[in-house]
């Protein structure tokens, strides 16, 4: 078996070292991932540049770009044939509700699944990044499910993982996507060369975060497993919109 691994904190970010290890004797593992971090990024494409792949010291490599960008360019240019999967994470924060139109973490798994590749996105929920072992395991469990039982089609699965010990984990639960307030306002400033500069605000409190959402998941030390899709049709909306055009 042959798994990609990339994230979007960077080749040297300790969650995808964790991933590597928990993985490397299940399958050849390669690790291609941004050359920093690229928090943020979701699924942009660097088309104005060229894009480099080096090697570092512990054989990861890193390529100047996007979180897709990497899984693309191994994808397609580097790898001689299709990966059976790839796997994005470990991230350090959670990546649920909203979360998921903007994180680096999942656009890597996404861009797998667009090129025909099960892929698994997997973030530890909390900053503090103090169990990466247990979502490393984790990762591991559902890499050997995927192993032995195929879901027989490309599958995105989003997975947030409680950080605790994996002994206080309450098992795994299928959930959708809950959803977040608005996010704060930016945060205005003034930089040391007297210039007004504008930081990004934090990411809204959780407001649908209901039994049966990954928020609840997590909450309750249950690890999230979300199975996500591309198509952002508002299917709702098709009857309403024809009829306003018909006006």
């Amino acid at each position: 078996m042959r798994i990609l691994l990339c994230n979007d904190d960077g080749y040297f970010a300790p969650g995808i070292d964790h991933l590597a290890r928990a993985l490397s004797d299940l399958a050849e593992i390669t690790v291609v991932a941004p050359e920093r971090d690229r928090s943020g990024a979701s699924n942009s494409l660097t088309l104005d540049r060229p894009l480099s792949l080096r090697r570092a010291a512990n054989g990861f490599h890193y390529v100047n770009g996007t979180p897709t960008d990497c899984v693309h360019l191994a994808v397609t240019g580097m790898l001689d044939e299709l990966p059976d999967m790839v796997v994005s994470g470990i991230n350090i924060g959670a990546n649920m509700g909203d979360d998921t139109i903007y994180s680096g973490t999942i656009a890597a798994a996404t861009e797998g699944f667009l090129l025909g590749v099960p892929s698994l996105a997997v973030s530890l929920c909390s900053k503090a990044g103090e169990h990466f072992a247990t979502a490393a395991r984790v990762a591991r469990e559902l890499v050997v499910l995927l192993q032995r039982q195929s879901l027989h089609e490309p599958v995105l699965l989003n997975v947030n993982v409680p950080d605790v010990p994996y002994e206080r984990l309450r098992g795994f639960v299928v959930t959708r996507l809950g959803k977040r307030h608005k996010a704060e306002p930016v945060v205005r400033t003034i930089s040391p060369r007297n210039e007004t500069v504008y930081w990004v605000g934090a990411a809204g409190e959780a407001q649908d975060a209901g039994e049966g959402t990954d928020f609840y998941a997590v909450q309750n030390n249950q690890v999230s497993v979300t199975p996500l899709q591309i198509d952002l049709t508002h299917s709702a909306q098709l009857s309403l919109v024809r009829e306003w055009l018909a006006q």
